[in-house]
């Protein structure tokens, strides 16, 4: 069983460290904000996780027939890919306006945990993800405490992991490129967010 717990910390970790819009966001927060700011955004994107996690591996298999097979369900699952585009267009239309390197992008008193919990809640493919990885390690006889570590797996590297990014990322010579370059990244994660949004209406 520990074998079998590793190989999903690993799959996990993976996951949570390929593009997409929580590392675009989570990245751009802590270098322009800083280490407080991108501990709050973990934070928040921890949150959405829990959820996530809680949904894909408490009612996995009536979810995913739910959507597989209802018309009504392919509806849902098109309504939220629409929502999660519009809120990362949303997102990058702010990087975009954004005049000033004291600017918030677009989302001026806005708290980066609140941020980062609508950015991972809104993108149904999180779920979908965590459903597909879970469903292997699930199968077969379990004792009763195996869903409560793959939920504690994936919060925990999320939170434990996510932290030392936002931490890696003040280092001076990073912290001091992007000083440099802030604009032109901030151009860089604009055009990532469209990227992503347009994806997610194919």
């Amino acid at each position: 069983m520990m074998g079998e717990l590793f190989s999903f910390a690993l799959v996990v970790f993976l996951g949570q460290f390929s593009p997409g819009p929580d590392m675009i966001l989570l990245t751009r927060t802590a270098l322009a904000e800083g280490r407080k700011a991108g501990c709050w955004m973990v934070l928040g994107i921890v949150s959405g996780l829990s959820f996530h996690a809680a949904l894909a591996i408490g009612a996995m298999a009536a979810l995913f027939s739910f959507i597989e097979n209802a018309a009504s369900g392919a509806g849902l699952l098109r309504g939220l890919h629409w929502l999660a585009a519009a809120y990362l267009t949303w997102l990058a239309f702010g990087l975009l306006r954004k005049k000033t390197r004291s600017d918030e992008p677009g989302l001026s008193g806005r708290s980066p945990y609140f941020r980062g919990l609508f950015c991972n809640l809104l993108n149904p493919k999180v779920l979908i993800f965590f459903a597909s990885v879970v469903a292997p390690f699930l199968a077969g006889s379990r004792p009763d405490w195996w869903p409560f570590a793959l939920g504690l797996l994936i919060v925990g590297e999320g939170l434990v992991f996510w932290t030392l990014w936002v931490c890696f990322l003040q280092n001076p010579r990073i912290r001091n490129g992007y000083l440099r370059l802030g604009r032109t990244i901030d151009l860089v994660f604009a055009l990532l967010l469209f990227g992503l949004a347009l994806h997610l209406l194919r």
